[in-house]
């Protein structure tokens, strides 16, 4: 239950933190498409433990193995299936929690649930999990850009350092430049300072990503249950941490505005509008602008400092994270933002097509 994002082209994601491997299952992927391996490779070192000194040092190299759906590097029509094997998993970092929960991880509601306490890096709830995601966000990144469509994520803040820019202003093929993925190199200095220092504090910080697609046409998305919107936000707010998400009104605060201070006004036939408050879609269907969101991440919740918590029989006790966490996830989730959005798209793209004789 709950393993399974999509309705045409669908991903079925499986494995735990420190199981033996990840893996998914994508259905509904057009044959004929030519995958470029290098480039979902790219992607998953970009969202990998251990690739600088402000990230967790578990040092995995999630090299992705494909066992089906793909012939002479092509898609074939039939479910592409794949495999992460873990490598650099330390169960015995967790052992000091065994009996424990975690304040602010899923650790109470999970065993709650399941009545199971699988203590070894969170399990199914690790974020080890997206890299899942991203093998199949950026297969359907590979889709949309055969169409002319591109999907880019940056780092706009970490804690209280914020890029005060809008997109239009950046150049985005700048995003990788810094470790933090901020596109301004000023901005994203700051923002490693920020980080360094609460990460020597034992401490965590949150922060926002801003995503943007380029080129989406008029009439993705489907009335009332499915508009494109409505999945963009519960596709983002799967990712783990992320604690809000919000689309259009880019530097607006939505509630302080008047209707004719944001009405975007049509110019023309092809939807273009004079603004573009609306974030490029109306009605839960894409207007041929821009989308643009804002996805905002909590602190971690893994502090190297003690908390207070109670145990599995209901005892208060001190408990003081140990092991290999991130002070800021932030930069990492790029990869898995953009992902999100790609499959998200995609979805729709395949479902507007079935829409039409």
């Amino acid at each position: 239950m709950g393993n399974t994002l999509g309705k045409v082209f669908r991903l079925t994601s499986f494995g735990e933190s420190h199981g033996e491997a990840i893996g998914g299952i994508i259905d509904g992927c057009p044959a004929g498409l030519k995958i470029d391996i290098e480039n979902i490779q790219k992607n998953l070192d970009r969202r990998r433990p251990g690739q600088s000194e402000i990230t967790t040092q578990r040092n995995e190299s999630d090299k992705v193995k494909f066992l089906s759906g793909i012939f002479e590097g092509e898609t074939i029509g039939t479910p592409i299936g794949f495999i992460i094997n873990n490598h650099n998993q330390e169960s015995k970092d967790y052992s000091h929690i065994k009996d424990a929960f975690r304040p602010s991880h899923a650790d109470f509601t999970y065993y709650t649930k399941y009545g199971i306490r699988d203590y070894r890096g969170g399990g199914r709830s690790s974020a080890r999990e997206t890299a899942c995601r991203v093998v199949a966000g950026s297969i359907a990144q590979q889709i949309l850009a055969n169409i002319n469509i591109k999907v880019s994520a940056y780092v706009s803040r970490i804690g209280n350092i914020s890029l005060n820019k809008s997109y239009k202003e950046l150049d985005l093929r700048l995003i990788d430049n810094s470790i933090v993925r901020c596109p301004d190199n000023n901005c994203a200095n700051r923002m490693i300072k920020e980080i360094e220092k609460i990460k020597n504090d034992g401490d965590t910080v949150g922060g926002e990503i801003i995503a943007v697609v380029e080129g989406v046409p008029v009439g993705w998305g489907e009335p009332v249950f499915d508009k494109l919107h409505a999945d963009i936000g519960k596709a983002m707010l799967s990712i783990n941490a992320v604690h809000a998400f919000k689309y259009g009104f880019e530097g607006l605060d939505i509630v302080k505005s008047r209707g004719s201070q944001v009405n975007d006004v049509i110019l023309d036939t092809k939807g273009t509008t004079k603004t573009n408050y609306s974030g490029g879609i109306q009605g839960g269907i894409s207007n041929g602008n821009d989308i643009y969101c804002e996805v905002v991440f909590k602190p971690v919740a893994t502090l190297m400092k003690a908390q207070e918590t109670i145990n599995i029989d209901g005892s208060r006790i001190n408990l003081e994270g140990k092991g290999r966490h991130d002070a800021c996830v932030v930069p990492r989730a790029v990869p898995i933002v953009e992902s999100m959005l790609s499959l998200t798209l995609v979805d729709h793209y395949l479902r507007s097509r079935l829409n039409k004789v």
